[in-house]
């Protein structure tokens, strides 16, 4: 059994961003290649202990037989009857999906009860889903202490290999570029990168917190007035720590967020922003955001510079997705947002590392103890 993470985007019935899926091939062909019985479980959104037509993961199954160019059985249930017919029949080198874990409550519950009817399927269980590692739910955690037989997969360790580097001895110059819409989500990130890395670059709509607390115009833009006193923090201790903390110069103001709005190029320091809202960094600082990351050896990106989503607003991001895959640093983008603008650029398969894990990879930058990891042996 082979906890993967298939939490990805499907609308009508087809699976949208298939990176998640891909990023799990390596082990599942291991594993087929060998002789195993694969027996895939996963979670699909969020369907509350409900099931819900459309958190099914039986497009998902479709999808991954075309990827495996192999047969994927698909069980309509993870327990019962459905799930040990389809686990039943299959023979080895035959791959069998069994449908959303997170349609029976106790999977979320880390229900002991719930593990062990998991692990009675299993003689070998392998956590390969790094996206779901913060979370101590029965596929994750519980399971383990049902089974003889515990390990990683490939893209588990690929992950902790990668991200730990970043933490323990990344190449110098090491820049972290943080963006996203909040201070909240990256605040325990920033402050444990500040130790490790030399320069920090901030960008997308947590910036204006940043500004808020230096009193400069933010307009209509958001603002976590709750850590203002936070980011005066962060500010203080990057100074302390020797690290170069760079904040938008300039940036892309509108009235609205959407196509086609009027938008002008000012200084963030400029006090006609009035009541429109940032939307994106601007040239200058684009232009200076890249020579920084040309210069690097390390770089870790998290989070765009705006809203990208439309196309108007995305050269910022669309810039430093650019600067990362022409730089010379071994670079690791995380995040689904960050992610996506590296597809969006066409540079993807020029980034040494992508993380799928978009909580998990925070919280282990943060410092914290994942229990997904954690519960398995000899990691």
């Amino acid at each position: 059994m082979i906890r993967v993470d298939f939490n990805v985007p499907v609308m009508n019935g087809s699976v949208g961003d298939d990176t998640r899926i891909r990023a799990s091939l390596p082990t599942l062909r291991h594993a087929i290649d060998r002789g195993a019985t694969v027996v895939l479980v996963s979670h699909l959104g969020r369907p509350k202990g409900q099931p819900r037509a459309k958190l099914s993961l039986k497009p998902i199954a479709v999808h991954l037989s075309k990827l495996l160019d192999l047969p994927v059985d698909f069980a309509t249930d993870c327990l019962g009857d459905p799930a040990r017919d389809a686990v039943g029949k299959a023979n080895p080198g035959e791959v069998v999906l069994l449908e959303n874990l997170r349609f029976h409550p106790e999977e979320e519950q880390n229900d002991p009860t719930f593990a062990a009817e998991l692990a009675a399927f299993t003689d070998v269980y392998i956590n390969d889903a790094f996206g779901t590692a913060h979370r101590a739910h029965a596929s994750t955690v519980g399971i383990v202490k049902h089974v003889a037989n515990a390990g990683v997969g490939m893209l588990m360790a690929d992950e902790v290999d990668h991200l730990g580097a970043l933490l323990t001895h990344p190449s110098r110059p090491f820049i972290a570029i943080l963006g996203g819409s909040k201070v909240s989500g990256k605040l325990d990130v920033i402050e444990n990168l500040l130790e490790r890395v030399d320069t920090l670059l901030i960008g997308g709509a947590m910036a204006y917190t940043f500004f808020k607390a230096q009193s400069l115009p933010i307009g209509t833009s958001l603002v976590e007035p709750e850590l203002l006193d936070a980011t005066d923090r962060i500010v203080r201790r990057a100074q302390e720590c020797g690290v170069q903390l760079r904040l938008p110069s300039d940036h892309i103001v509108a009235e609205r967020i959407e196509v086609g709005a009027t938008c002008e190029t000012i200084t963030v320091s400029d006090a006609i922003i009035g009541e429109r809202i940032g939307i994106d960094i601007g040239p200058r600082t684009r232009s200076a955001y890249a020579s920084d990351i040309r210069s690097a050896q390390t770089v870790m990106w998290n989070g765009p510079m705006g809203v990208f989503e439309i196309d108007e607003f995305a050269e910022g991001t669309m810039a430093v997705a650019h600067a990362v895959a022409e730089s010379p640093a071994t670079s690791v983008v995380g995040g689904g947002d960050s992610i996506a603008a590296v597809t969006k650029a066409g540079v993807i398969d020029q980034i040494t590392h992508i993380s799928t894990g978009g909580g998990a990879s925070l919280e282990f930058l943060a410092g914290r103890i994942l229990p997904g990891i954690d519960a398995l042996p000899d990691l």
